[in-house]
């Protein structure tokens, strides 16, 4: 059965009866019964708004308001949702929307607001060939509002296919001086070829991409490109959506213009014209926000398909002449895959190939034949998909010769290349590296790439902080006498004080590698909290020293140099140093700073913790 719109409900349950009989019910409905919930809605002009704020970052001012629009209260369509989507299905669309316009201008000329006014506008009303330009500056002309205060925003629910029509509308409007947002940016269907044509004034990232920004490392990097993207070509970006502090302060780091949200204002017929005052906190603080962790490495993504080279095969009815003379004419050519119809059928080594062609009579008695004889035919196959980390765990369980002989790279079972273990070990090597610059594969904690770039982003925002570089007193002695690793162990305990001693929303930690540890720390009690670092790291570490040891205050083990000395127990240093803006011009220059602090941290007998006092402490 049919969906019935709700006018067609309506309609069925109007029914006058003539007679008591049920037999003699007929439907006889009157024109005001059978005209629909909608179209009364909108004959009796029964639509109301109310509006949400957008903060500017840098005043904290609000810049403006978005009206919204909400059917009756006691109606099923108070919902702007079922409202417009009830519109759709009966065809009143244009006639909504012009009624909404008109409803919401009204209220914010009679609320005096302040600021300019975001105006919704769907695609399929500009493009309505029954749309008539000029209905809404006739509007505002008798209210007197001018065009310069309203914006224009686009709001799209269904694909957009009449572009050239839509941007014709739109730079109209634009001729008149109104100005032009995209709503949704990254949920449309068409906003991102929008932005290319129109090149608003504004443009609004979607809340999905907004809302756990701070714990998202991927939400985060698509803010940064479309802010990087808009910078390039002068328009605003406004985050929709922030409903915490912790996405307010990461939208904001990234350096978003604008803002709008519950954490900001909730929309109301009755809005406030300034922010609350926590919101202003966040704002006016000049502490930055802990961006969430990146992926490890996208190395790490990698597959087999990384290390392809593409050999040329050959058939196995291939003479071996010709082969040989490919191994002579390329001296880098260390094997040759055999392939018939698509299907590897194995590789001819070059040195196997070759030894057995420098033998007396060899090449006159095999040149002429095919290279059937000369095939290994149990080939390591990789399918192209295959994650370079599983493929090392595949070619260890392999036979030795496959590391060095090589294997082949298939796709759905077809040949597509080769790679060898060689291959695959210098690539390994790279992620390794590149691993560690960005985490430490003991802690995974972030390694000397994302602390470098903290760093340079409290100098940027000229934040004062505290850079505290941590180190293990002791610590080789103790790797000598209870083994590699319990070392182990003891730094990842070093890195797991640390971190609880951070306040996860001001601190950072990085681990640069070995027994080092950095701070970069916000918080007003950072000293409190370095302070109970060293007690905590004290009776935690006292759990993995020998009782005898811990009676005799340490152990002896041999140097480098052969002989035997008397060494303290692993001890923990913290120096720190205060970083007032304008004293630093690099992270290069902090790390120094950091670096002596350490040094006469580390003078200091036992847990110690050394402030660098010459230079001006944070109040």
């Amino acid at each position: 059965m049919p969906t019935l719109t709700l006018a067609e409900q309506h309609c069925l349950l109007s029914v006058v009866t003539h007679t008591h009989s049920p037999a003699n019910l007929v439907l006889v409905p009157t024109d005001e019964q059978c005209a629909s919930p909608l179209s009364q809605i909108i004959e009796q002009r029964l639509l109301s708004a109310v509006f949400q704020p957008l903060i500017d970052f840098k005043s904290g001012d609000f810049l403006g308001f978005e009206g919204l629009i909400r059917g009756p209260v006691d109606s099923p369509l108070h919902s702007p949702f079922f409202l417009f989507s009830e519109a759709v299905k009966e065809g009143l669309l244009l006639q909504l929307e012009k009624l909404a316009r008109e409803t919401v201008l009204e209220a914010f000329v009679k609320l005096n607001l302040a600021g300019s006014l975001f105006l919704n506008v769907s695609p399929e009303t500009l493009t309505d060939p029954n749309f008539k330009s000029g209905q809404t500056l006739q509007c505002m002309q008798k209210l007197g509002i001018s065009p310069e205060r309203v914006i224009i925003e686009i709001t799209e629910n269904q694909p957009t296919f009449d572009f050239k029509g839509m941007r014709d509308a739109l730079l109209h409007y634009r001729e008149m001086g109104f100005q032009i947002a995209i709503d949704d940016l990254g949920e449309g269907f068409s906003s991102l070829r929008l932005w290319s044509e129109l090149r608003p004034e504004f443009i609004k990232i979607d809340m999905h991409f907004v809302q756990g920004v701070d714990k998202d490392p991927i939400k985060l990097q698509f803010l940064k490109s479309i802010q990087q993207i808009a910078e390039s070509c002068g328009t605003h970006v406004i985050a929709e959506g922030i409903e915490t502090e912790a996405e307010l302060r990461v939208v904001k780091d990234i350096g978003i213009a604008y803002g709008q949200g519950y954490f900001i204002a909730r929309p109301s017929a009755m809005p406030a014209d300034a922010a609350p005052i926590e919101t202003h906190r966040v704002i006016n603080s000049s502490n930055i926000a802990i961006f969430p962790k990146a992926e490890l490495n996208q190395r790490s993504k990698m597959t087999a398909h990384t290390l392809l080279s593409f050999v040329e095969p050959v058939h196995p009815a291939t003479l071996n002449d010709e082969i040989f003379g490919r191994f002579t004419n390329h001296p880098e050519l260390r094997i040759i895959p055999v392939v018939k119809n698509g299907k590897p059928l194995g590789l001819i080594n070059r040195y196997q190939f070759i030894d057995r062609f420098a033998k007396p009579f060899q090449r006159e008695l095999h040149g002429n034949k095919a290279c059937l004889e000369m095939i290994y035919y149990e080939p390591l196959l990789v399918e192209r998909n295959m994650p370079i980390e599983e493929l090392s765990h595949f070619l260890a369980d392999a036979d030795s010769h496959h590391f060095s002989d090589g294997f082949i790279i298939t796709e759905a079972g077809r040949y597509i290349g080769v790679a060898s273990g060689q291959d695959l070990l210098r690539e390994l090597t790279k992620m390794q590296l590149e691993a560690a610059r960005y985490a430490n594969p003991l802690t995974l904690l972030p390694g000397n790439v994302p602390i470098n770039e903290h760093i340079e982003r409290l100098l940027a925002a000229n934040t004062p902080f505290v850079a505290c570089y941590c180190d293990l007193d002791h610590f080789k002695p103790f790797n000598d006498t209870y083994s590699y690793r319990k070392g182990d162990e003891m730094i990842q305990l070093t890195g797991r004080i640390l971190s609880w001693a951070c306040d996860p929303k001001q601190d950072f930690i990085g681990h640069i590698g070995g027994d080092d540890f950095i701070l970069l720390m916000q918080s007003k009690d950072w000293k409190a909290r370095c302070e109970q670092a060293l007690r905590s790291f004290e009776q935690a570490a006292s759990l993995m020293f020998k009782e005898e040891h811990k009676t005799a205050g340490g152990y002896s083990s041999e140097g480098r140099d052969g002989t035997v000395k008397f060494h303290p127990l692993t001890s923990l240093s913290i120096g720190a140093c205060t970083i007032l803006p304008g004293r630093y011009l690099s992270h290069h220059d902090v790390s120094a700073a950091m670096g002596d602090a350490k040094k006469m941290a580390k003078k200091i007998d036992g847990n110690s913790l050394f402030i660098e006092q010459r230079k001006v402490s944070m109040q």
